[in-house]
């Protein structure tokens, strides 16, 4: 009989490069996330560079003798999807790749081990017991790297601080201190080489908050707030960041799919705990497929138009807001597309899908459901106020179909496909608008009127001169690039519907397959489109009721 042996070293590489900042802030950020999930209420960080040690200790639960032994094994955790920050446990034995030696003390009741491991050889780790060293106090963990580089960045103070601030951000913000001590009950607070970091608050002229509430829940699910500036802000500080339990996930304006007109100066940050079960991997992204990427879909659509309409109320909202008519039609044909090619182009399924039954219901509002596809409560933001015809058209801050308030993102597909028809929803009239305000958004709870959204692809347009791409594809939107040569060239021929999809067959063709079968790729999908637009021309007209 064989058996499976693994290149352990290559493994540590892989998880090591799908992380995207350095491995030395990988080690720091996932080793603290591992320290607040034990529910830690202080952890404390000793950079050493005479002895090239860092050491990390908190006074969290601690683990007991079997927990440690199976900390050794390669993605174990004893945590699942939506209690923490972390799940996967691979983010701590990124470690063997920069230490010689990692010593992990930890101490829970009677229970008080140590345990020490190396990365031997490339198939090999192994670890011993140890007496403990004192690390630990009453409970909680203690990590000791014993760092192979005397110049390793994780021996620098000023990078350990900066790492935690801006991945940590939420814990340093006052504002966000109550949303925060709903999960740490205790507060967490940091300690540099015996020294307390301070929170620090962000100070700006002009702060708008920001809340999004589930259902008829008083409490914000989301909470945050937005600052405008009246000069630049640094590189790290712009655009809006999301975070879930107290680490930033996202930062800038691309995830959000929406650009003010002075991007450099603003800013903002979200707290998002109910997204924390959709994290990839590498806690760097979300999920965006299945029931998870529909919960992650309907929150981001939620702070998007409140974020949308808070910019336009400050007068600085995304340039060219008001909808195309013709990309509407476009849209739909984008969308029936990437169906057709889906089962040729697997890649493209993450985008779009399509399930019987019409629109997702979202699986916000119960824990666990979001394990049951088609189960909970959909979610959907309401948009401004709406007459008894529908939501009204051509308003700068109304939501028509398939696009946010003040001209945001476009909302994504169902899986339907609907049509601009079914897009319309009956909403009663609320005072002051359904959504509560500029920097609120509410989303329906069961029993009351539900707001169909579109999940999947969209087409907006942006000036860029200086990209030489046509589109390019930002989370679930290709951006038509009006700047571009050839654009200009499709418009005053009056052929932008052509433009548009070879476009969109250039934008979407890095994902859908390698770089040596794009072409293939380009003209599966133009000849795809072109059957598109001949079943939508065949389409039968509805008649409507006398």
């Amino acid at each position: 009989m064989g058996e499976t042996r693994v290149d352990l070293l290559h493994l540590l590489e892989d998880l090591r490069d799908a992380y995207p900042g350095s491995a030395e802030e990988t080690i720091l950020t996932e080793t603290v996330a591992n320290s607040l999930d034990s529910g830690a209420a202080t952890i404390a960080l000793v950079a050493d560079p005479a002895q090239a040690m860092l050491t990390i200790v908190d006074d969290g639960e601690g683990m007991r003798r079997r927990e440690l032994a199976r900390y050794h094994d390669v993605a174990a955790s004893t945590k699942g999807r939506g209690e923490g920050i972390g799940f996967a446990g691979v983010g701590i034995k990124i470690a063997l790749l920069v230490a010689a030696e990692v010593l992990t003390e930890t101490r829970r009741g009677k229970h008080h081990v140590a345990s020490v491991w190396r990365l031997a050889s490339r198939h090999r780790a192994p670890w011993r017991w140890v007496e403990p060293s004192g690390l630990v106090a009453d409970r909680g963990t203690a990590v000791r790297l014993k760092l192979d580089n005397t110049l390793s960045p994780l021996l620098d103070p000023g990078f350990v601080e900066a790492t935690l601030r801006r991945h940590f951000q939420p814990f340093f913000e006052p504002a966000l201190a109550e949303v925060l001590a709903t999960h740490y009950r205790r507060g967490v607070r940091f300690l540099l080489n015996g020294r307390g970091l301070a929170p620090e608050p962000w100070r700006a002229p002009e702060v708008a908050p920001v809340a999004v509430r589930v259902g008829r829940r008083r409490k914000p699910s989301v909470e945050g707030f937005l600052v405008r500036d009246a000069v630049p802000l640094p590189e790290d500080r712009r655009g809006v960041a999301i975070s879930t339990f107290g680490k930033v996930i996202r930062r800038g304006w691309e995830w959000l799919g929406v650009t003010p007109v002075t991007p450099d100066r603003i800013g903002g940050l979200v707290e998002a705990p109910p997204l924390a079960e959709c994290l990839t991997l590498n806690k760097a992204d979300f999920i965006r497929a299945a029931a998870r990427g529909a919960t992650y879909l309907a929150y981001r659509k939620a702070i998007q138009e409140v974020v949308a309409r808070q910019l336009g109320v400050w007068g600085d909202g995304p340039e060219g807001a008001e909808p195309r008519r013709a990309s509407r039609p476009l849209e739909r044909d984008l969308e029936s597309v990437v169906l057709d090619l889906a089962d040729r182009f697997p890649l493209l399924a993450t985008l779009v899908e399509q399930r019987a039954g019409g629109q997702r219901k979202l699986p916000i509002g119960r824990p666990g459901a979001s394990d049951r596809p088609g189960a909970g409560t959909p979610l959907t933001p309401v948009p401004g106020p709406v007459d008894a015809q529908g939501p009204r058209a051509g308003g700068p801050g109304d939501a028509g179909p398939g696009r946010p308030a003040d001209g945001g993102e476009a909302a994504e597909p169902d899986q339907a496909g609907m049509s601009a028809a079914q897009d319309r929803v009956h909403q009663p009239d609320a005072p002051g608008g359904a959504a509560g305000g500029p920097g609120e958004a509410r989303l329906p709870e069961r029993g009351r009127a539900r707001i169909h959204g579109r999940y999947g692809l969209g087409i907006q347009f942006e000036s860029r001169p200086d990209d030489p791409e046509p589109a390019r594809l930002v989370e679930s939107t290709v951006w038509v690039n009006e700047a571009h040569p050839a654009y200009r060239r499709a418009a005053a021929s009056r052929s932008e519907g052509y433009h548009i999809a070879l476009a969109s067959a250039l934008a979407l063709a890095p994902l859908a397959v390698e770089p040596a079968k794009e072409h293939a790729f380009v003209t599966a999908f133009l000849g795809s489109w072109g059957s598109a637009l001949d079943r939508r021309q065949r389409r039968p007209r509805r008649r409507l009721p006398l």
